[in-house]
């Protein structure tokens, strides 16, 4: 029989970890005498990152003694203390290879549902020293798992571990996890993880997109949404035009320097533009693509910035004729397929995705209700202004709202113009739209809550992003927000690595452990969880360049990807980061 070896808990402190401050909860204390088992937790213990730890679906981390021996043999270990996995309960049996998702287990005065895996996570590693835990958890098929309290109670070691009720389908934990984190996936086993009431949901909902994708043929980490059909890196295009929007707004058109077809974009998408005559190195920007996405020329439209270097030399320098370096159109700001009202909300220069969506609408004749609304500062500086007003006019429901917010702007002097900030309330927008909005940070903020007051659920609130993305650094209480910068001490004299989003190009040195580690030294937000190569959420396109991996990932990511927490540079790389 089943035996509970220990109980420990800890509450979330503060721990130093490669010159940042982590709160985690993962240090855990064997204590003596019956402990009272509480819905979210145990009395004394605590989780430092509520993301990815803690809730009712994860309560308690249960970890076996027979994983443990099996560790002390891998790394040279004779020192484990219970607790030292971050478990909550240290118990004899119980294997992962046993225990079923759903399973139910009596111990002591309190009843448990085994409801998912241990979810990967740097801070396992970190506890024990060994960077590398997380993934070694997945390959070896020991991660341990948590419990849902079914009945309140309490539990102390040496309480007898009695299996209540066994899980729908018999999924075993080890074999639930392979199936998250390990290539060749089973598709019956697919099924049967979504058809478990027991299993939490996020791991539900992970269940149900690969099944969707094992179902449509399509690979189970779909590359980012517009790299097929395109071409890889960088490709010669020629500017045909050049087209005078605004006084601060030029139009390039481009084509392909062969004349060959251009690979057709979803609207909304946007170029990766490598301004060769703008500097040493060249500089590398992201623009939107704002023209209809059959069209047989790429055109993307660019506000000359008083500091700009590569808009700069957009308006001063390009002329007919100059070929530019161009990555294929990518994104995920797109507009979606379906038959609700759509809101195509913008802000100066943040028009072009939108202004594409709306071309999109206007060539399928859409009778989608569509809504037009974008401020610019004044009538010389609203770009497409007489463009955008045609395609609205050929939709049989369209609407057009638009705000100039400069003190000294005309007076309007029609009545879908508005003078002053753009606001929503009192317009009549449907509850049951979908918003695209595209803009400075803070107007997206706005229209955004703006949006949410009305009723618009979040998940149809879509916002376009040049700049770096937001950071996931589970557990960082001290995350870094400087500039990004060249990494400090000596350059390195390795490949050259861009971060597009970030506008910094290093060197990489092989003192760096990986390019996360790189970027982690230059202060480029970054979004990582496992550091391994196992969880992708570090997942990057690469627009140009080849990378090798180490140690290697415990599945392949895409075509034109990498997960940079273990991936390391072979030439010179463009990263969308």
């Amino acid at each position: 029989m089943a035996t509970l070896l220990s109980v420990n808990v800890g509450m979330p402190k503060n721990v130093a970890w490669q010159g940042r401050t982590v709160y985690t909860g993962i240090w855990k204390h064997p204590v003596d005498g019956p402990r009272m088992v509480r819905r979210l937790n145990i009395d004394g213990d605590g989780q430092g990152d509520r993301n990815g730890h803690g809730g009712e679906q994860r309560a308690v981390l249960v970890y076996q003694m027979n994983s443990y021996g099996h560790w002390q043999k891998q790394f040279g270990h004779d020192t484990f203390e219970f607790g030292q996995f971050g478990e909550n309960f240290t118990v004899d049996g119980l294997g992962d290879d046993d225990v079923c998702i759903g399973d139910r287990y009596r111990i002591g005065e309190a009843e448990f549902e085994v409801t998912q895996p241990r979810v990967t996570c740097f801070r396992v590693g970190m506890r024990l020293g060994e960077p590398e835990l997380p993934a070694l958890l997945v390959s070896h098929h020991r991660p341990g798992f948590y419990l849902r309290v079914i009945t309140e109670g309490h539990v102390r070691a040496g309480d007898a571990i009695v299996r209540t009720r066994v899980g729908r389908h018999a999924l075993s934990v080890a074999d639930t996890d392979a199936l998250l984190y390990l290539p060749g996936r089973d598709i019956e086993r697919l099924r049967a993880a979504v058809d478990i009431p027991a299993l939490s949901p996020g791991w539900q909902q992970s269940f149900r997109e690969l099944l969707d994708n094992a179902e449509t043929g399509t690979h189970a980490n779909p590359p980012p949404v517009g790299v097929e059909p395109g071409w890889a890196g960088f490709r010669r295009l020629r500017v045909v035009d050049l087209v005078t929007e605004s006084a601060a707004v030029t139009s390039v058109y481009l084509t392909a320097e062969n004349g060959a077809a251009l690979a057709k974009p979803k609207a909304g998408q946007y170029l990766t533009l490598r301004a060769a005559g703008a500097g040493d190195p060249p500089p590398i920007r992201n623009y939107s693509l704002s023209s209809n996405p059959d069209a047989d020329t790429y055109r993307i439209s660019v506000k000359h910035e008083a500091h700009g270097i590569v808009s700069g030399y957009v308006h001063t320098k390009l002329r007919p004729g100059s070929i530019v370096d161009v990555a294929a159109p990518r994104g995920e700001f797109v507009l979606t397929d379906d038959t609700n009202p759509v809101l195509l909300i913008s802000a100066g220069i943040g028009a072009t995705p939108v202004l594409a969506m709306l071309h999109q609408l206007a060539a399928a004749k859409s009778t989608r209700d569509v809504w037009w609304i974008h401020a610019a500062r004044d009538a010389n500086r609203h770009a497409f202004a007489a463009e955008a007003h045609g395609l609205l006019q050929s939709l049989r429901h369209a609407h057009e709202r638009i705000f100039y917010t400069a003190a000294d702007a005309d007076a309007p002097r029609a009545s879908n113009v508005a003078s002053g900030r753009p606001t929503l309330a009192g317009l009549g927008l449907p509850a049951d739209a979908s918003a695209y909005i595209c803009g400075p940070t803070p107007f997206m903020n706005d229209m955004r809550d703006a949006l949410a007051e009305i009723g618009i659920a979040p998940d149809r609130l879509h916002t376009e992003l040049f700049g770096a993305l937001p950071a996931i650094n589970p557990g960082v209480v001290d995350p870094a927000h400087a500039t990004p910068h060249q990494p400090p001490g000596r350059p390195g004299s390795g490949p050259q690595i861009t971060f597009t989003r970030s506008g910094l190009t290093v060197r990489w040195s092989d003192q760096h452990h990986s390019l996360l580690e790189l970027a982690d030294t230059c202060d480029v937000p970054t979004q990582w969880s496992c550091r391994t190569g196992v969880c992708h959420t570090c997942l990057t396109p690469v627009l140009a360049g080849d990378i090798t991996y180490r140690p290697d990932p415990l599945e392949l990511p895409a075509p034109d990807t990498a997960l940079i927490c273990c991936a390391r540079p072979v030439t010179d790389l463009v990263l969308d980061l």
